[in-house]
């Protein structure tokens, strides 16, 4: 498959809440002109970004909601359920395990790991934390395909080799420092620091 800009798949997945929400309202067909506007983006764009996966929609009419918000699914993925591990059950780890969010979108909490003996033993929304002794034959059993890392930066790397030794190839991850992985893995790191930062150059340069 080419490869495909970031920036694009984030508007897709932006695209495909859209479509759900006109869903839900029972429209028909949406515009690129609509989808762009409440994407913050150009109509342009939209086409663009849709004409990398296929020809959609027709001239004058636009796009069908249920046909592309199914196309859109499959393109992300949305189609299957993914058995996601979290290791780190501190207050992100934590918080991840009970967001429902995940479910609603395919992903599944199949464990959750820590390395402290007063987290391990607890449950999490029915999450046994388990003690990272367990991680590899875990996985051997349960075949998670994705890993969310929030565990602290010093550990970071050294559990994600570990992670990579035990077959997962896929690693979000919560811990603010850049992390070196294998050529079949894809780790996505999630810098709130970063983030924040976006909206402060924003708030100190519109002004």
């Amino acid at each position: 498959m080419k490869r495909i800009a970031d920036s694009t798949v984030r508007r897709l997945s932006i695209y495909l809440r859209f479509l759900e929400e006109f869903e839900g309202r029972g429209l028909a067909t949406v515009s690129s002109e609509e989808l762009a506007r409440r994407g913050g983006t150009t109509s342009a764009q939209v086409r663009k970004d849709l004409s990398l996966f296929g020809s959609f929609g027709k001239r004058g009419l636009g796009y069908s909601v249920p046909e592309l918000a199914t196309v859109l699914r499959d393109i992300l993925g949305l189609g299957k359920e993914w058995r996601v591990v979290i290791i780190g059950a501190g207050k992100i780890g934590a918080a991840l395990a009970q967001y429902r969010g995940f479910r609603q979108r395919g992903f599944v909490v199949v464990a959750a790991y820590d390395t402290n003996p007063d987290k391990i033993g607890r449950t999490l929304e029915g999450i046994e934390i388990r003690d990272m002794t367990h991680f590899e034959a875990d996985v051997e059993k349960k075949r998670p395909e994705i890993a969310v890392l929030s565990i602290p930066t010093d550990d970071a790397q050294q559990v994600l080799d570990r992670v990579s030794r035990a077959g997962i190839k896929a690693v979000l991850n919560f811990a603010p420092v850049q992390l070196h992985a294998s050529g079949d893995m894809t780790v996505k790191t999630v810098n709130m620091a970063m983030e924040l930062e976006g909206l402060t150059f924003a708030l100190t340069n519109n002004s």
